[in-house]
């Protein structure tokens, strides 16, 4: 009688979906994080000051950041810093004055998660409103660059920084309809490719791209407002990748595309 075969092991888990901090992983390194008043931006910056970083919320809405602030000082984290910044409306000189106070106050920035985006209006091309192409393409991928740029200087004061951008499997997808939203996220991937191949030899700056995935959040339920979210990932439940790449355990990797869940279909953002 022969014996019954034993069932196929299930694959493991990338490293990065499957790393475990420590306590004090990010302990002192100073982190800035958009879109940090909600969903993603927000477990994440929550995230990252729970393991020991000084913490700056930008985002658009001052009210939102400082009850994010509110909660790491109410879990003892690091004192974290607010910095309002439009995506939207900010010119030069608002990029200029929040690079010249990271700079003072920090002297350094150790890790960039670029998180804010708007989805902007799912329409057939031949309908696309343009001025919301343009307010949908200058959010997710021009002020993206803008900031990157100028908080450039900052990230080589430090000795091992990590730039980390958010994209979607929109960008690769390219379904009908959803028209700037894709566009932007495919050139989020593009843009962080370039910019990982100019710092290649830097040797202590690096650049990813992380795809959270389907996640309950506020632009996935205006993107899908009838789908019963109930089966989908919170935004704590896709921290794991962000906190790696932010930690000193992944340097060297640089120019990668990485998914922040596995064993899912890989439905739209």
């Amino acid at each position: 009688m022969s014996a019954t075969p034993e069932p196929p092991a299930a694959p493991a888990l990338p490293i990065h979906q499957r790393f475990e901090p420590t306590a004090a992983q990010l302990q002192g390194r100073v982190i800035a994080v958009t879109g940090a008043g909600d969903g993603i931006g927000r477990a994440v910056a929550l995230a990252a000051a729970a393991h020991g970083a000084e913490v700056v919320l930008i985002g658009r809405t001052v009210g939102k950041l400082e009850q994010v602030h509110a909660r790491i000082a109410e879990l003892g984290g690091a004192e974290a810093s607010i910095a309002p910044l439009d995506l939207e409306k900010a010119v030069a000189r608002d990029y200029d004055q929040l690079a010249a106070a990271l700079l003072q106050r920090y002297g350094r920035l150790d890790g960039l998660v670029h998180n804010a985006a708007i989805l902007g209006t799912l329409a057939p091309i031949e309908h696309f409103d343009v001025p919301t192409w343009c307010r949908v393409l200058h959010v997710n991928l021009t002020a993206a660059f803008a900031l990157t740029q100028v908080l450039l200087p900052v990230l080589r004061a430090s000795r091992d920084a990590s730039i980390v951008f958010t994209t979607s499997s929109a960008a690769r997808r390219a379904d009908a309809f959803w028209g700037a939203y894709a566009v932007s996220k495919s050139g989020i991937e593009t843009l962080s490719h370039v910019l990982a191949e100019e710092l290649e030899s830097s040797g202590n700056l690096r650049v990813n791209v992380l795809d959270p995935g389907a996640v309950r959040t506020r632009m996935r339920r205006q993107a899908f407002p009838a789908e019963d979210m109930s089966g989908l990932a919170a935004p704590e439940d896709v921290v794991r990748p962000y906190l790696w790449l932010l930690s000193e355990a992944s340097r060297g990797v640089n120019g990668q595309r990485l998914d922040c869940q596995t064993g899912r279909p890989a439905p739209r953002r």
